[in-house]
């Protein structure tokens, strides 16, 4: 039987600026700091942009992953 579920964030700033974090990579490394989560290729900080990539080393449940 399919399911569904709802995220809601709150915060104190404007959809705009939350979309913009949203696409800031070293943003999202400073948030993943205790995982050890890096962008190693592609577009590897600032902000991403239409038509770039970018290129993760992570480990998620104890297993290291390579996401582009």
């Amino acid at each position: 039987m399919p399911s569904t579920f709802v995220v809601v964030t709150d915060a104190d700033v404007r959809a705009a600026k939350l979309f913009d974090i949203s696409l800031d990579i070293d943003a999202h490394v400073s948030s993943m700091q205790q995982s050890g989560e890096r962008a190693i290729a592609g577009t590897t900080s600032g902000a991403i942009g239409p038509g770039e990539t970018v290129t993760w080393r992570a480990r998620h449940f104890g297993i290291w992953f390579t996401m582009t």
